[in-house]
């Protein structure tokens, strides 16, 4: 499992439009991947509901594991990172 953190980067977190194409690109992985605040609960990161669930704010720090290559894991956080507002 490839773990990495990432500070959310778009001003309304993980929500909407940034919680949607963070969703695609997990779907398009084809890899079984979760995320979590610290100290939370993993929740499946294919779900758009799931991923909003989490509350994820600017400047929030969430873990994003995942069941595949490096690669895969550092996108999906320079995603969260990036700010996608818009």
């Amino acid at each position: 499992m490839e773990t990495r953190t990432a500070v959310v980067g778009s001003a309304v977190g993980l929500h909407a439009r940034p919680a949607a194409v963070f969703v695609q690109a997990v779907a398009e992985s084809g890899v079984p991947v979760t995320i979590r605040k610290p100290g939370g609960e993993p929740v499946n990161a294919a779900s758009i509901l799931m991923v909003m669930g989490l509350g994820a704010a600017c400047g929030d720090t969430v873990e994003i594991a995942v069941d595949g290559s490096p690669e895969i894991a550092d996108q999906l956080a320079g995603i969260v990172e990036s700010n996608l507002d818009g």
